[in-house]
């Protein structure tokens, strides 16, 4: 039987990101955001930044499976924060990390050719939906760009996350703006799939 850490004492990360998962999958996607931010300020605050970035981490990719997109963006966008104050430089893990929360933001094209039948009700909300994902995605992966130009990537920032916000600004931005895709896309590490587009 394991004992109660004496107060102050952080447990190991694990065992919160245990007990908030439980949290989540029990309907409660509020009130585990509201654990993983407190849990995730004592971490930080004990300069504990690898396990604030395991709960972060765990936090946003499981809210974002549960279709909780600004709940999982804000702890994605936590998650950056951490690096930053944890000074965690740009390397193949962390941008491994990054990568794992990008890929589970929904995918979901919005339909732009319109028939007759469509529900104009049904049409508004999922255009609203797309772009409330396209703002919590971009608002991730151009912080993410932030941390990496400051952590050790080249100077216009890591080329796979540039490839990374072309490619989903391309696939779910219901008013596809080709000029900041193509921006990204220049300064990702393959400019030639723009012309694949």
């Amino acid at each position: 039987m394991s004992q109660r850490p004496k107060r102050g004492v952080l447990p190991p990360a694990q065992e919160n990101i245990e007990k908030i998962e439980k949290v989540v999958n029990d309907g409660n996607s509020y009130g585990a955001q509201q654990m993983y931010k407190s849990m995730c300020a004592r971490y930080v605050s004990a300069q504990r930044y690898s396990e604030a970035l395991d709960l972060l981490q765990s936090g946003a990719c499981l809210q974002l499976k549960k279709n909780q997109i600004t709940c999982g963006a804000e702890l994605a966008a936590l998650f950056v924060d951490t690096l930053v104050k944890g000074k965690i430089p740009y390397n193949d893990e962390s941008l491994g990390r990054v990568r794992k929360i990008y890929e589970l933001f929904p995918q979901i094209p919005v339909k732009h050719d319109l028939g007759l039948d469509d529900d104009v009700q049904e049409l508004a909300e999922a255009l609203g939906a797309a772009k409330i994902r396209v703002e919590c995605c971009s608002s991730f992966l151009k912080a993410a760009l932030r941390w990496s130009v400051e952590f050790g990537a080249p100077r216009l920032g890591s080329p796979e996350i540039h490839v990374m916000l072309a490619e989903y600004l391309y696939s779910e931005s219901p008013e596809l703006d080709m000029a900041r895709v193509s921006y990204h896309f220049v300064r990702g590490n393959n400019p030639m799939k723009l012309l694949l587009l």
